[in-house]
């Protein structure tokens, strides 16, 4: 018997009970297992079975087995190649689909149901699996301002790249850990090629000659919150010793020159000191007569 994805859909039709529900979170880019077990210690016969995964909302094929694999290739080309059915397991009562290389955009709810040929097609297992997807951002970049004049407002960036889901976007008074207003920042949150989410964060605050913040990007699903910071010292804010370089010039050049000649007058006494023991006194005695 030839049973297509259309004709179980509409034998599903009337099925409204939920016999298992479970919620999964998975990384982007990994690998999940979406549970659908069948609760006792039965041994099935794949030619009895007819498992059936689908996406709830749209009722997109995942995947689905049929006796015979009679007919595959129906998948939604999105789960296409990554979404697979072990046959050893099913045997043993586990239809739990295995998904490869996460994307954003598996976030559904997907339904497992089973039927068994046998009990002309009656419904053993129905089982619902909500899947949540979860990307780590970037650590937050923060720009200073370059050279903003005086009394002029300050504008700090914040960037952070390549997160799921939508982040929430604080700024933070470093200095007392104050959250700032939320009207001081305007937040710019995209979708990139990947399906994960670019932030930019612009934060306007009044001109003051020292500021010092940080740009916090919350992934509530990952209960992770990071930080980046960053400080603005304007001129007036520097300590300079500038002032009183012509006083410490000056000091130097009068220490220099007593320097010099106390250097000299030690020259000039030891020269005295030497000729003295050089040249003997002699005593004068008058004009000698040689005859």
């Amino acid at each position: 018997m030839r049973l297509s994805p259309g004709l179980l859909l509409l034998l599903l039709s009337g099925l409204q009970a939920v016999i298992q529900a479970e919620e999964v979170r998975a990384m982007v880019g990994s690998d999940v297992k979406l549970s659908c077990v069948y609760p006792g210690t039965d041994r099935f016969d794949l030619d009895d079975l007819f498992v059936y995964w689908q996406v709830s909302e749209s009722n997109a094929v995942v995947t689905y087995y049929l006796p015979g694999n009679s007919s595959t290739g129906l998948e939604d080309s999105h789960y296409k190649n990554r979404a697979h059915l072990s046959l050893d397991s099913m045997q043993q009562g586990d239809f739990s689909l295995h998904l490869r290389n996460v994307t954003p955009q598996d976030e559904q709810k997907f339904n497992c149901l089973v039927f068994r040929k046998s009990l002309e097609l009656g419904r053993i297992l129905e089982a619902v699996v909500t899947l949540h997807v979860a990307a780590n951002y970037s650590m937050p970049v923060v720009s200073t301002p370059s050279r903003p004049s005086a009394e002029q407002e300050l504008t700090f960036t914040c960037v952070s790249t390549d997160g799921y889901p939508r982040p929430s976007v604080h700024w933070i008074n470093k200095t007392d850990n104050s959250q700032l207003d939320k009207a001081l920042h305007n937040d710019t949150v995209s979708l990139n090629q990947r399906g994960l989410y670019d932030v930019v964060s612009v934060l306007r605050v009044p001109w003051a000659p020292s500021v010092n913040v940080g740009c916090c990007i919350e992934n509530a699903l990952l209960h992770q919150n990071l930080t980046g910071t960053e400080t603005f010292i304007g001129p007036e804010a520097m300590v300079t010793d500038s002032p009183v370089r012509p006083q410490q010039e000056g000091s130097a050049a009068v220490v220099n020159t007593l320097a010099i000649l106390l250097v000299m007058v030690i020259v000039a006494v030891a020269t005295g000191c030497l000729c003295r023991t050089r040249c003997p006194r002699r005593s004068y005695t008058g004009a000698r007569f040689v005859q």
